[in-house]
């Protein structure tokens, strides 16, 4: 393809190609013969046995037998989207990289999210780091930046990673827990490895819970370069930042959506491409020049250590949009193949040890996962750029190569295909001065371990640091082994003496004999996600509460200023079907008390009514209110629907009279307005509760039973 006629639609018109009609109108063998009958296989007689000349029914069972293939070994459970992406302004100055250059390009992407440690399986709500993974389908070739959601990473040498899944995955002689780092071998891993402490921080808060793919960051992780036309070079880092703000679940909601919905954030993707919520995402990079190399207190190629923005400031260049769902699974999302080492003529990489490991273990790891060395060639992996070699044969292999030759220098065919010359576009890797002998060690400041976990500790609000000690106290809970639940908390004595203490109560060892330092008081302010966006309510799931008798207007005023505003109410009722209000119009329920539950939502609303009184008895109704007051959400309430919140079980609130007029009352997230009151006020102050996801100032809500 010429790769100026490259857009956001170039990859869709590339995988139409190989898309199949799903009417035709006969059932065929994969030779192309029709099939008279597929309900039974040829017998010697009716009840006689199957003959093995029935060539359509073994192919159709031997096909079935093969149909999986192996799972990856991480990142295993994902979900994906196409979409494209755009530079904000030319970045000629620091890298060579076409995409990156013309901010009127729409360079198609695919992106995989994913979370890391279950298998394809296990729910998507589980504590665990999530894969973000961008396939880039450039001029140039592709390009593959693969990350996760989390800025750092568990180990400085990826000679360690194969030891760290090994500890995470399920213990060996039962194969538990799925999906969970709430084990033994894992934490006993933890604390015999002091380097990774600050990824543990992040693990263990709010990051680890994302309350959809949306509204979650991406991280390169790794140090990699950018090489501008004149071959000068400079260190970067790669950050995707979404425009819905950062956003997260609370643990006890996490553990119920797995079990309501295990695939809460597959679905909440699939879903918001559909209704034209199209999830975007800033993309940044942080750079270093290399004469600055070595003026921080830390490595910058230390893949546990962040960048801090204070020191190191994120530049915003441009921006992705994820616009349409794959149209088959496991062609796209599960065939995908990723890779560090896919990169273009502009990005190259450091000597950062983890990521040199990643540049063999991605392509390595695809060899055996999809069949052989022409991966490339399945649709979804294929390039819009040409693509030409002298590489043959191999399982699957699609090409068809035409010629005599298939070497170089070769005579016979004059030469082609040929290297490129830089000015043609031809990849020229950086040209580094390396010096230094053969030895298995690493740089000094590498073994700094604590420095940055203490940056994180301090860097988190009130409540996020509450939510990481209560993590602490249900993974080392389920640890057997009193002298790994010791050493981990005398580990983390070194991040902060009172951390290690709180951490202490909870899981039955003493605290640390001599208590640890204060970690003092150097903050990242943008490490919290206190700091994120919480202006908008966007895509938010709203549920309204209502029976036969609700009030009609009340609920269509306040519907219609919530879809305006981009959210999505659903109304929630007993049965499925219609319900009649008090003036006999009738309105369509979206889902049942059998169908849904608090946890999939991201507010609740009350409209007021007649039916308020036969909501008092609902046990689903009041379980509703207080569970969405337990997990901080925003909830409302007009007129006679007030009288549900007070007779729920919700801790310290003030609330309006249900018949009173005048201006709503807001109170930690709880909005409620009288019968005769401005609901239009009452509109304005419940978006502005809900466009603050949670509401972590209620003190009481441990006493709501829920």
């Amino acid at each position: 393809m010429d790769k100026r006629k490259i857009d956001e639609k170039s990859k869709q018109e590339q995988l139409d190609e190989f898309h199949q009609d799903p009417e035709q109108e006969f059932l065929t063998t994969n030779q192309g013969v029709r099939v008279s009958h597929t309900d039974d296989a040829l017998k010697a007689g009716e009840r006689g046995p199957t003959l093995l000349e029935d060539f359509h029914f073994r192919e159709k069972l031997t096909h079935f037998d093969h149909e999986r293939i192996p799972e990856r070994v991480v990142h295993a459970r994902g979900s994906g989207a196409h979409g494209y992406f755009q530079v904000y302004e030319p970045m000629t100055e620091y890298t060579r990289a076409a995409f990156l250059q013309d901010p009127g390009k729409k360079t198609p992407v695919f992106v995989r999210f994913s979370t890391v440690v279950g298998f394809r399986g296990s729910a998507d709500t589980v504590r665990d780091v999530r894969g973000f993974a961008t396939k880039f389908y450039t001029e140039e070739g592709n390009y593959d930046l693969v990350g996760n959601n989390m800025p750092v990473f568990f180990i400085v040498d990826a000679i360690k990673f194969p030891d760290l899944v090994h500890s995470i995955k399920p213990e060996q002689h039962h194969q538990m827990p799925q999906a969970s780092a709430a084990h033994d071998t894992f934490w006993d891993f933890v604390g015999n490895l002091p380097e990774i402490t600050h990824m543990i921080m992040w693990v263990l808060s709010d990051r680890a819970l994302p309350r959809s793919y949306r509204m979650m960051e991406g991280f390169g992780v790794n140090t990699f370069r950018f090489i501008n036309a004149e071959g000068k070079a400079r260190f970067v880092k790669f950050h995707w930042r979404p425009l819905l703000g950062v956003h997260s679940l609370v643990w006890d909601e996490t553990q119920k959506i797995a079990g309501k919905d295990p695939d809460f954030n597959r679905r909440d993707l699939w879903e918001a491409i559909e209704m034209g919520d199209y999830p975007e995402f800033e993309f940044g990079v942080q750079m270093i020049e290399e004469a600055d190399e070595h003026n921080f207190d830390f490595d910058i190629l230390d893949a546990t250590k962040i960048w801090p923005e204070e020191e190191v400031p994120i530049r915003w260049i441009g921006k992705m949009t994820l616009n349409r769902n794959p149209d088959n699974f496991f062609a796209e999302t599960e065939q995908v193949a990723f890779c560090p080492a896919n990169v273009v003529p502009g990005i190259d990489f450091s000597n950062d040890p983890l990521l040199q490991g990643r540049l063999f273990s991605y392509l390595d790891t695809q060899l055996i996962r999809l069949g052989g060395p022409n991966f490339q060639e399945i649709p979804i992996n294929r390039t819009l750029a040409p693509a030409a070699n002298n590489q043959r044969e191999g399982y699957n292999r699609m090409t068809i190569n035409m010629g005599e030759s298939s070497y170089f220098p070769n005579a016979l065919g004059g030469n082609k295909p040929r290297p490129a010359r830089v000015e043609e576009g031809g990849f020229v890797h950086y040209q580094e001065k390396i010096e230094g002998k053969k030895i298995r060690a690493r740089s000094e400041k590498f073994n700094d371990h604590f420095s940055q976990a203490k940056l994180f500790w301090n860097s988190m609000s009130d409540a996020e640091k509450e939510h990481i000690v209560k993590a602490f106290h249900f993974e080392l809970g389920k640890v057997s082994d009193f002298g790994v639940r010791k050493r981990v908390v005398d580990l983390m004595n070194n991040v902060d003496g009172d951390l290690a203490i709180r951490i202490a109560e909870g899981i039955g060892v003493p605290p640390p004999a001599e208590k640890g330092a204060s970690s003092g008081t150097k903050k990242s302010p943008n490490l919290s996600q206190e700091r994120t966006v919480m202006d908008t309510i966007k895509s938010r799931k709203v549920a309204i509460l209502a029976m036969e008798g609700y009030n009609h207007d009340e609920v269509i005023q306040v519907k219609k200023a919530l879809k305006d505003a981009g959210a999505h109410p659903q109304i929630v009722s007993q049965f499925l079907g219609t319900i009649k209000s008090a003036d006999g119009k009738e309105m369509e329920v979206d889902k049942s008390y059998v169908t849904t539950t608090s946890v999939v939502y991201d507010a609740v609303y009350v409209p007021g009514g007649m039916h308020a009184e036969r909501l008092k008895n609902q046990g689903f109704a009041i379980h509703f209110i207080n569970e969405a007051f337990k997990h901080c959400k925003p909830i409302g309430a007009t007129g006679e629907g007030v009288e549900l919140l007070k007779a729920s079980d919700i801790k310290g609130v003030t609330f309006a009279d249900a018949g009173s007029g005048g201006e709503a009352v807001s109170e930690m997230g709880v909005v409620t307005c009288g019968s005769q009151g401005d609901v239009n006020s009452f509109v304005e102050q419940f978006k502005t509760a809900i466009a603050r996801h949670r509401h972590w100032d209620r003190e009481k809500k441990e006493q709501v039973p829920a």
